[in-house]
Parts: structure tokens; C-alpha cells; sequence
């Protein structure tokens, strides 16, 4: 757990922005307090997790008499941030993530449709940025016991589960083709010569022996994986493979790049992992924000990394290890990384019950105090962060005017305390006009929390690229 420094605070008197202009007087007042949420939910479901039990939970415990109208209170900033004070590490060679995901236990909805155990995993990941060397990273972190690999092949994807088998590359660990990796632990393979272009699909296919019955993966792919039964690592079709919608083990790709080359990494949960987002599409706004880089000759060499997890949270209980536990891994443990950028905590505030005034300022500024230990932690080894406010909810299962006036309330704190280095104003970008609290119709997903893709694409859009450039 990450631990903040906090000095006596200043107040701020909320600005009136466009938003706050057009949001009604009356759904200015808090009703209630935010409490603590359920242990058993996620983001707006899906094979994530049980959000629909989260959210039914958070949604009846709603208090159902008014408070007497109330606007949020003035800012409590605390102490001013002094912005990086450590120094990136530049490794030799200088290794760069070009793709990752960040694991967690998997849940028992989201476990292989078939037994991975003497069988062959094929999974396809869309890096940002090329180059000629490369390592793969396997993790066995939430496993129970030893995960056995008896081989991992890597290729350029020709039209999944077939791989341009030209491409074809058997890998090693420590000079051997099998590692057994114990649990809680992750290892890399020995870095090999590949020719990988950038924004490319790969394939990573891997041949299982032992498994675990706790499973590693990342539920929230949004990329088809296929198992076949027995040893099928030199296979080009993959034929006849059953199919599932869920990475397992595979954590990261990393390339050795040219000392100016780093690595944004988005720090999230749902709308960061892509829900709303096509399933091989990759159309997550980190993917189209990677887009925009390879579009530019100055941040050719900046990759993106996802560090997204659905119905993840800061304070209260969720999916994966809350916020402030994974950030070392998910963040600062990539190489490579240079930029860190927050959007995360929509969970907290959504999921929350209504009582009093105090109890939403107080699951705030919970929040609020997360963001401070992880801006702390990244200052110190020398990366700028980058905050974006809370993107609207209205329309979602999350929504209430009292949560409302809790996610504005750390939006004023994320634009006006100066806290974080820069401020992605994404919410605006997405914003309807008309109804600010929500999402543009164009860009609402259907559930009025997650984006579609074109919304995806609209924040995307949004980022300011001068903030990236090495």
C-alpha cells in the first residue's frame, strides 16, 4: 500500500464551469452520505464480473427522503505538489512495454471454458510501438500452486486463431524451452530477434502442462483467445480450437528501443479496459490514443500501455487489487514508463450509498487521498501525472444526484488544486452539450457509463499530444 505525506489544507470555492452552469440548482444538493460498497460487484457486469449485484445493491440502498438542498462544499486542496523529483530509469538495454495487461485472480465465470492443462493457449495482442528484440512476460501471480509451460511460440496474427507461420518464433526461458513458475511469482522469456512494426497484432501461443486451479488472467480482453487440446504450438490454422473472450497468463510484450523511447501507461478501470468497446477491434481510447502517436513523427517512439481493470476501485472493494496495491506493479513496474495518466475512482462513487452531506464529502476525499499517494509515488520516480475528471454517469445504474455531486466534487479538486501535472480534460470531450451530467448520446455505450467506440475515439482526440513529447 502506497503511503502520502498530508500537510494542513487550503479551501477552494468551486469554479462555475459550463457544467456546473447547466446542471439544475436543485440537483445541487446532497442527500445522503456515500458508504461502503459490496464486495461482489464490478463495472456495469458482463463477463467481468457480478456488477449487476453491485450496482442492484448500491441502487436500493439509496436513502429515499431528502436532505434539505445542499451544494457540495468548497475544495480542500491540501499542500501544493512539487512535480517529479526522481529520475526515470533507462535501463541498457532499454526496454520499453509496447503491449500489457494487468492481472488479477481470475473469477469463476471468467475461467477457460476448457482446461488449459495439457493443452495450447493462443491469444493476440495489438502492440504500439516496433523494434527487432523483444521479451515476453508470463505471470503465475494469483496462482495456487506452480504453473507448468512446456513451450511459448510468438508470430505476426494472419486472420485469428491462424498466424503467419513464416513468423514463427520458439521461445526460452534461461536457455530452456519449459519453465515452471511458481506461484505469486511472473518471469520473463530470454529476449529473441523478431521484426515487429508498429500497431502490428501478434500472436502468443502457449503449451501448458501443469495449471494451477487459481488461474492469472486479465477477464476484460476484448480479444478472442483459442484453446486447443494437446501440444498445437507449430500449428498455422489452430483449427477446431474452443474460443473465449479472456486473456490468461500472458502480462506483457516489451521491446529494446532507442534511449528517447518511453511508455504511457493509462491507469483505470472499465472505460480505460475498453467495455462498449469492439471485441477484436481495438478500439479502447488507449489504442486510438496510440493511433494518434504513431500519426506523429515526434511520438513515434512513445508506446501505451493499458493498465486497465474492469470494475476495479481505489478504496472500496472491487474486481482485482484496489487501486493503490497494483499501481507499483501495473505503473511504475513497467519499462520504460515515462507518463502516467489516472482516470479511476468512477467505481468508488458510483457504487456508494446515500445518506448525508459528510458521508459523500468523506468517500471524496477517500479518493482524492488515493490520487495524492499515487501522484506521490510516481513524482518520486521522476514521472509526471496526468489527471482526468470523472467522466458523466447520468442514464447508468451508478447515477444519483447525491454521487453526482461526489464526482463533481473530485473533478473540482482534479481541475483546481493543481495536484497533478496536467489535466486531459476528457469529460468535456464527451460531454452532451445539452445535459452535461451525461454522456453525448453518440457516445454512450447504451448503459450511460461506458463509451462506444466513436466515444472512445472523441477522448482520444481530446489529448493534448505536446503533453508526450520526450
Amino acid at each position: 500500500m502506497l503511503h502520502a505525506h498530508h500537510a494542513q489544507p487550503c479551501r477552494v470555492t468551486p469554479r462555475r464551469s459550463s457544467i456546473h452552469r447547466s446542471f439544475p440548482r436543485t440537483l445541487l444538493a446532497l442527500a445522503c452520505v456515500l458508504g461502503a460498497c459490496t464486495d461482489s460487484g464490478a463495472e456495469e457486469g458482463d463477463a467481468e464480473g457480478t456488477t449487476e449485484q453491485l450496482e442492484e445493491s448500491a441502487s436500493s440502498s439509496d436513502a429515499s427522503t431528502d436532505a434539505v438542498p445542499m451544494e457540495r462544499p468548497p475544495v480542500e486542496c491540501g499542500a501544493q505538489g512539487t512535480g517529479p523529483t526522481g529520475t526515470p530509469v533507462v535501463g541498457d538495454p532499454h526496454w520499453v512495454g509496447t503491449w500489457g495487461t494487468s492481472p488479477q485472480l481470475t473469477e469463476p465465470d471468467n475461467e477457460p471454458p476448457v482446461p488449459l492443462a495439457e493443452s495450447t493457449l493462443r491469444q493476440f495482442a495489438y502492440v504500439s510501438i516496433g523494434g527487432g528484440e523483444l521479451r515476453v512476460q508470463i505471470s503465475n501471480e494469483f496462482g495456487d500452486a506452480p504453473v507448468t509451460v512446456n513451450g511459448v511460440h510468438f508470430a505476426i496474427a494472419a486472420e485469428p486463431p491462424a498466424i503467419d507461420l513464416a513468423t514463427d518464433v520458439a521461445l526460452q526461458f534461461a536457455g530452456a524451452p519449459s519453465v515452471t513458475i511458481p506461484a505469486g511469482e511472473a518471469v520473463y522469456s530470454d529476449p529473441f530477434v523478431f521484426d515487429l512494426s508498429e500497431q502490428t497484432i501478434v500472436a502468443v501461443t502457449t503449451q501448458f502442462g501443469a495449471v494451477p486451479v487459481e488461474i492469472t488472467g486479465h477477464p476484460g480482453s476484448r480479444t478472442t483467445s483459442y484453446i486447443a487440446a494437446g501440444d498445437a504450438l507449430a500449428s498455422e490454422a489452430f483449427e477446431g480450437a474452443t474460443t473465449t473472450d479472456h486473456w490468461y497468463y500472458l502480462t506483457r510484450i516489451e521491446v529494446v528501443a532507442p534511449p528517447e523511447a518511453g511508455a504511457v501507461v493509462v491507469f483505470g478501470d472499465s472505460i480505460t479496459d475498453g467495455r462498449g468497446s469492439t471485441t477484436n477491434g481495438n478500439d479502447r481510447w488507449p489504442d486510438a490514443l496510440s493511433r494518434r502517436f504513431r500519426a506523429d513523427p515526434t511520438l513515434a517512439q512513445t508506446a501505451v500501455i493499458n493498465a486497465g481493470i474492469g470494475g476495479n476501485s481505489l478504496v472500496t472493494s472491487g474486481l482485482g487489487p484496489k487501486g493503490p496495491d497494483r499501481f507499483p506493479r501495473d505503473v511504475l513496474g513497467q519499462s520504460g514508463v515515462r507518463w502516467v495518466v489516472i482516470l479511476h475512482g468512477i467505481n468508488d462513487i458510483g457504487s456508494a450509498n446515500n445518506i448525508s452531506v459528510d458521508g459523500a464529502v468523506m468517500r471524496s476525499k477517500a479518493v482524492i487521498e488515493v490520487y495524492e499517494e499515487l501522484i506521490d509515488a510516481a513524482h518520486a520516480q521522476g514521472l509526471p501525472v496526468y489527471g482526468v475528471p470523472l467522466l458523466p454517469m447520468e442514464g447508468s445504474d451508478y447515477y444519483s444526484p447525491n454521487r453526482d455531486q461526489a464526482r463533481m466534487y473530485v473533478n473540482d479538486w482534479i481541475r483546481m488544486c493543481n495536484r497533478f501535472d496536467a489535466v486531459l480534460d476528457l469529460e468535456t470531450a464527451v460531454a452532451d452539450p445539452a445535459a452535461p451530467t451525461r454522456l453525448l448520446p453518440a457516445y454512450d455505450s447504451s448503459d450511460g457509463l461506458h463509451l462506444n467506440p466513436a466515444g472512445y475515439q472523441a477522448m482520444a482526440d481530446a489529448v493534448d499530444l505536446s503533453l508526450f513529447v520526450p
